[in-house]
C-alpha cells in the first residue's frame, strides 16, 4: 500500500493572508487523518509565510499519524526539528522570492547536509532527501546517509508533451534508489489526473501531495478530498 502524506501548507495560507487565526492547520489536519491520511505533511519557510512555529508545536503534539517536517538547511529551521522531533523531515531546497518548490535540493553543494542529517538522526527523526531524478543525485543521498528520497515530480506534472519520457526518468531513478536500500517517496505537482502511474511505480512508498487535495476539499470537504486521493492511489484496496 502506498502511504499518502497530506500537505496542509495552503490552509495555513489562506490564514496568512488575513493575518488571523483560521482556517487553522491543526484542524486541517485532524480532517486529513480523518480521510485516512498516513502523514501530515508542513513546510516551516524560513520567513513563516505559511506554517509558523507555534503550528509546528501543536501538531507535534495532535497529529496521531506521521509528521513530516518538509524544510531547508539553515540552522534555526534545524533547531526547530530537533526540539520538536517529528516522525520523519524531509530536506528541500528555499528561495526567498519562489511561489513553492521549484526544484529538487542540488546535494552536490547544499551546505552542512551530513551535519544536519546526523543531527537529526541523532534526534531519532527519519530524514528524506527531496531531489531530482539524477542518478548523482541519489549517490549523493546514500552517501550522505539519507533514509529515504522524495522524488521532485513536477517537470512529469508540468510536462505538457513528453510527460512518458519524464515519467521514465522518475521510474529509473526509482529502481536506483530502492536499489540503494533507501525508501521511495515522490512528490511536487501530483493530482487526481496524473497521480496513478507514479503510484504505481516499483517500490513506492509514499506520495506526499497538498494543493491538489486543498483545492478539492474546497467543493466536497477535506476529509472526502483525501479519501478520495488514498482509494485512487491504492486502486486494488
Amino acid at each position: 500500500m502506498v502511504e499518502l502524506g497530506v500537505n496542509i501548507d495552503h490552509v495555513a495560507t489562506v490564514r496568512q493572508a488575513r493575518r488571523t487565526y483560521e482556517p487553522d492547520p491543526v484542524w486541517a489536519a485532524a480532517e486529513a487523518e480523518l480521510g485516512g491520511a498516513d502523514g501530515i505533511t508542513i513546510h516551516l519557510r524560513e520567513d513563516r509565510r505559511h506554517i509558523n512555529d507555534r503550528d509546528v508545536e501543536i501538531l507535534r503534539k495532535t497529529v496521531q499519524c506521521k509528521l513530516n517536517l518538509e524544510m531547508s538547511l539553515a540552522a534555526e529551521i534545524v533547531e526547530v526539528a530537533i526540539r520538536t522531533r517529528p516522525q520523519q523531515a524531509t530536506l528541500v531546497p528555499e528561495r526567498r522570492e519562489e511561489v513553492t518548490t521549484e526544484g529538487g535540493l542540488d546535494l552536490s553543494v547544499a551546505k552542512n547536509c551530513a551535519d544536519a542529517v546526523k543531527r537529526l538522526h541523532d534526534a531519532g527523526i527519519f530524514v528524506s532527501a527531496f531531489i531530482d531524478a539524477v542518478p548523482r543525485q541519489i549517490e549523493l543521498a546514500k552517501k550522505l546517509g539519507f533514509d529515504a528520497v522524495e522524488l521532485h515530480t513536477g517537470q512529469y506534472a508540468n510536462a505538457v508533451t513528453d510527460q512518458q519520457r519524464e515519467l521514465d526518468k522518475l521510474i529509473s531513478a526509482g529502481r536506483l534508489i530502492v536499489t540503494a536500500g533507501m525508501r521511495l517517496h515522490a512528490g511536487h505537482g501530483l493530482n487526481y489526473r496524473n497521480v496513478l502511474p507514479v503510484a504505481a511505480m516499483d517500490g513506492m512508498y509514499e506520495l506526499n501531495i497538498g494543493h491538489a487535495i486543498i483545492a478539492r476539499s474546497i467543493f466536497i470537504g477535506l476529509r472526502e478530498a483525501v479519501r478520495e486521493m488514498k482509494q485512487l492511489i491504492n486502486p486494488k484496496r
